[in-house]
């Protein structure tokens, strides 16, 4: 199964870890090819945009909402330096400002964070005086994987 997680940007709070915000982004059960519009399955979140986190997070209760399995376990390591054994769910797509990428979740905690190698993956930038997330100048129209 795969979810997809589609963001909209609102000017609702802020967007760096040391004023961190929250926008609302529905997060979808998504494989449309092969899904009929009843399986699909949607959930609204307020997300955290963490420059600091690597990974993105999903809490337990969004996962079992989109019905993503749980595919093996990933050391997390918090700000503190206090190091857990979390979850980590299987693929899905993340939708940010018409991009999208496929990407694993760890599952901890009780809120929605968008990490960095998703943002890096999408060729986004966190514009953090005017709170919103921006496309990399050097490639606007579309992400750029470096691969050499």
């Amino acid at each position: 199964m795969y979810a997809i997680w589609r963001y909209g940007w609102t000017r609702a709070g802020q967007g760096c870890r040391d004023r961190p915000g929250k926008w609302p982004r529905p997060i979808r059960n998504l494989l449309a090819a092969l899904k009929k519009a009843e399986e699909i399955r949607t959930y609204f979140a307020n997300a955290l945009v963490d420059t600091g986190a690597v990974r993105s997070v999903l809490p337990p209760y969004v996962v079992e909402r989109l019905g993503l399995a749980i595919r093996g376990q990933r050391v997390a390591e918090y700000a503190d330096g206090r190091k857990e054994t979390v979850g980590v769910t299987e693929p899905l797509i993340i939708e940010i400002e018409g991009r999208d990428t496929l990407e694993e979740a760890l599952v901890l905690g009780d809120e929605v964070i968008i990490g960095q190698t998703v943002l890096e993956k999408l060729g986004l930038f966190v514009d953090c005086i005017n709170q919103r997330l921006v496309p990399n100048p050097a490639h606007p129209d579309q992400p750029v994987s470096k691969v050499k």
